[in-house]
Parts: C-alpha cells; sequence; structure tokens
C-alpha cells in the first residue's frame, strides 16, 4: 500500500468514525465514550500525514508511534461500545476490522523503518572516507 493510499483509508476511516460518533446514544455515556472515540479514530489519519511530512527519519517514527497509540486506543473504544451494548456487533464488527488492519499496518510500517534505521556509529565511519 503507498502513501496516498494510506492517506485515504484513513480519511475513510475517520469519517466513518464521525459518523459513528453522530449515531450514539445523547446522554452523558455516549457523550463520554463517543467524545473518546471522536478524538482517537480521527488522529491516526492526522497523525499519518504529519509523519510524512516529518524532518527525518526519528521524527517519522516518533509521530507514527503516536498514530499506532491511537489506532490502538481507537480498538479499544469500539470494544467498549460493543461491550457495554451501547451499539450491537454487526454495526461495529466492519469499523473494528478496518482499526485492526490500520493498526497492523502501522505496526509494520514502524517495524520496517526502525529495522533500516542504522546506529549512529555506524552512519558516519571515518575509517570508510579514507
Amino acid at each position: 500500500m503507498d502513501r496516498d493510499q494510506m492517506k485515504g483509508r484513513t480519511l475513510a476511516f475517520g469519517v466513518r468514525i464521525v459518523r459513528l460518533v453522530s449515531s450514539l446514544p445523547s446522554g452523558r455515556i455516549g457523550d463520554v465514550v463517543g467524545r473518546q472515540v471522536l478524538k482517537s479514530g480521527t488522529s491516526i489519519g492526522a497523525n499519518y500525514r504529519e509523519a510524512l511530512r516529518a524532518s527525518s527519519r526519528k521524527q517519522f517514527v516518533s509521530i507514527l508511534e503516536i498514530a499506532e497509540r491511537e489506532a490502538d486506543e481507537t480498538l479499544y473504544w469500539l470494544e467498549l461500545i460493543h461491550a457495554a451494548q451501547i451499539m450491537t456487533a454487526d454495526r461495529l464488527a466492519d469499523l473494528q476490522q478496518e482499526c485492526r488492519e490500520l493498526l497492523a499496518i502501522l505496526t509494520a510500517t514502524l517495524r520496517s523503518t526502525k529495522r533500516r534505521q542504522l546506529p549512529t556509529s555506524e552512519i558516519r565511519n571515518p575509517k570508510s572516507e579514507i
């Protein structure tokens, strides 16, 4: 999956989260849970885009780790909505699956990026410059 596809996928996921929150029942529980899932679910794409504009690989990793944590938090809130029977499993299943897939993509991207990073001592080795 290329960057543009991931940008589109995280945007579509954010839209689905907004729609989910707008359909939560009114009241204290819906408001509190809705606010939490809205914040974490929409920040996945925002943080992914910010990571793409990072000025260094270290900054890219740091920001992408935030997106990964937000995806995991979103999955928690979706699981809570289901477990508390605020919404049916049928209504949440596709959204939970998409969240798991986004989380897996972010995790895999972080792993491969971290593997490609060389220790500072290997980046500039004076012996190799002679």
